[in-house]
């Protein structure tokens, strides 16, 4: 029984001093470090490849894909053109503006959309615009038939 009563209260301060190692404060800040697009409710990843933001009325909204961001600000009734956007580069690992970056159309993206973006021009890139109108239109790699096409299966 001496025993037993020894593992009990060992048992019982592992617990405890377990369970308060913890402080409040990390698990705010891991609060405030992640971001969810609000498109999808996904989290943002941690390399922020394929992430893009939109910065309107000096809110800013984070986004995992670039299609996302089309659609929400479609939802929204928002013009991309009137407001600040930014996504980040897979060749120089920055934000850039979204009108001035390069695209391709068969990458595997978080949402699978397909389109990530480059600061250097390569070889068969699309501009922002004709993304716009891609991904409106439903011609994005998420959309079987397109990516049959694309991929040439």
């Amino acid at each position: 029984m001496k025993k037993f009563n020894i593992f009990l209260f060992l048992f019982l301060s592992f617990t405890f001093f377990t369970g308060c190692n913890s402080t409040e404060d990390s698990s705010v800040k891991n609060e405030k470090e992640l971001k969810i697009c609000p498109q999808c409710n996904m989290a943002l990843p941690k390399s922020h490849i394929h992430t893009c933001i939109l910065i309107k009325n000096n809110k800013t909204y984070y986004f995992d894909d670039v299609g996302c961001m089309i659609l929400w600000s479609k939802d929204q009734k928002i013009d991309l053109k009137s407001v600040e956007t930014k996504i980040f580069s897979n060749d120089t690992k920055k934000y850039i503006n979204t009108f001035d970056a390069y695209f391709m159309i068969n990458e595997r993206t978080p949402m699978l959309y397909g389109f990530s973006a480059y600061e250097k021009e390569k070889e068969g890139s699309i501009n922002f615009d004709e993304v716009i109108l891609r991904m409106l239109r439903g011609e994005h790699m998420a959309n079987p038939k397109i990516r049959k096409q694309i991929l040439g299966y």
